[in-house]
């Protein structure tokens, strides 16, 4: 089923999915990847959205989001996540 991308751990996943996130010119201070999982061949990534005390979305929420689906883009054309 990935015949076309490399294993990789958890762990070193999600340090590549923050090294490309700090890297990146939408990088927005406290934007980190927390948490991966594998749904068929994407590559899903979470963490913070900078909700607000309400629970809405704050004008960081759509970088956050955007930067999310940059990394799934991204990283499952190179990678699929070790069983």
């Amino acid at each position: 089923m990935y015949a076309d991308t490399t294993p990789i751990d958890r762990n070193s996943l999600l340090m590549e999915a923050n090294r490309i996130i700090r890297a990146h010119s939408e990088y927005i201070h406290g934007m980190e990847a927390t948490e991966v999982e594998q749904k068929g061949g994407v590559l899903i990534f979470r963490g913070e959205f900078f909700f607000d005390q309400e629970g809405l979305p704050t004008f960081k929420t759509m970088a956050v989001f955007n930067m999310f689906k940059h990394l799934a883009v991204v990283l499952s054309q190179k990678y699929h996540l070790e069983e």
